[in-house]
């Protein structure tokens, strides 16, 4: 039975997060029912990454099994008519039997766009976080890079996380500035409930000047949550890559590229 890879992307404020619901209202449980009408028969998807009410998805990956054949346009077109504006397949691709969309996956990266400004915009709602404070980039990066590496992100995971171990390996925490935007880019192995939402709180309040850059040392050694800052809203975040090895040939693309050709901006020089 041939397996089959899609390229998700999603307004991720319409939907109560990624994982079927019994009440439905989720996007798997949209992107399923649109499957069983394409194909005719229920069908199963395995994603790359749950998100969580309110997360946007740039680069979601799932993958399913079906004996049902397809070409590649059809299936992106064919699933588009049948689904809500609000989601949206990328691409399609056969992969091999041994592709999981999880557990396949070398990395995952995040990107949060803030809007850095006195007064809210409702042009940007939902999709970009706000903070009317005034932000240095400088106190970030300096806060951003004692986060990179393998540490225990205990003071970083939700109450309601179930991974084994809080152990994660960040390997890029990047901070850029475009007027008035603030762009964070995360990428790791895996990420822990809430822990990118986490980070962007305690980064923020050290931007803001309310905490130092040494902070984030004590956070690290003390493991326990309830030190750290507040969860910070779900508007501006983007699961914006998921990187697989290259022998299964994945359509792959840069995570802030992808952001800002997807809400329609013009890319920073």
């Amino acid at each position: 039975m041939p397996r089959v890879a899609l390229g998700i992307a999603y307004d991720g404020s319409r939907w109560l997060g990624w994982q079927t619901q019994r009440g439905g209202g989720t996007v798997q449980d949209t992107l399923e029912s649109a499957l069983a009408r394409f194909l005719a028969q229920p069908v199963g998807t395995i994603c790359a990454g749950r998100t969580d009410t309110g997360v946007h998805a740039l680069g979601q990956v799932v993958h399913l099994d079906t004996a049902v054949e397809r070409r590649g346009e059809s299936w992106v077109r064919g699933l588009n008519a049948l689904l809500p504006d609000s989601i949206a397949v990328q691409w399609a691709r056969i992969v091999p039997d041994e592709f999981h969309a999880r557990f396949s996956a070398l990395s995952r990266s995040y990107v949060y766009l803030v809007r850095n400004a006195r007064q809210r915009t409702p042009l940007m709602h939902a999709r970009v976080g706000w903070v009317y404070h005034a932000l240095d980039l400088a106190r970030m990066r300096q806060a951003a890079v004692r986060l990179v590496g393998e540490h225990d992100f205990s003071s970083f995971r939700s109450s309601q996380c179930q991974a084994a171990s809080p152990v994660r390996n960040l390997s890029v925490l990047d901070i850029v500035q475009h007027g008035e935007y603030f762009l964070f880019t995360f990428k790791a192995n895996a990420f822990l409930h809430h822990m990118v939402r986490n980070l962007m709180g305690a980064l923020l309040y050290v931007g803001q000047g309310r905490q130092e850059a040494e902070w984030i040392d004590e956070l690290l050694a003390q493991r326990d949550r309830k030190r750290a800052a507040p969860t910070f809203a779900p508007d501006g975040l983007y699961l914006a890559q998921v990187q697989y090895p290259e022998g299964f040939q994945l359509p792959i693309a840069d995570p802030a590229q992808a952001l800002f050709s997807h809400l329609g901006l013009m890319p920073p020089h």
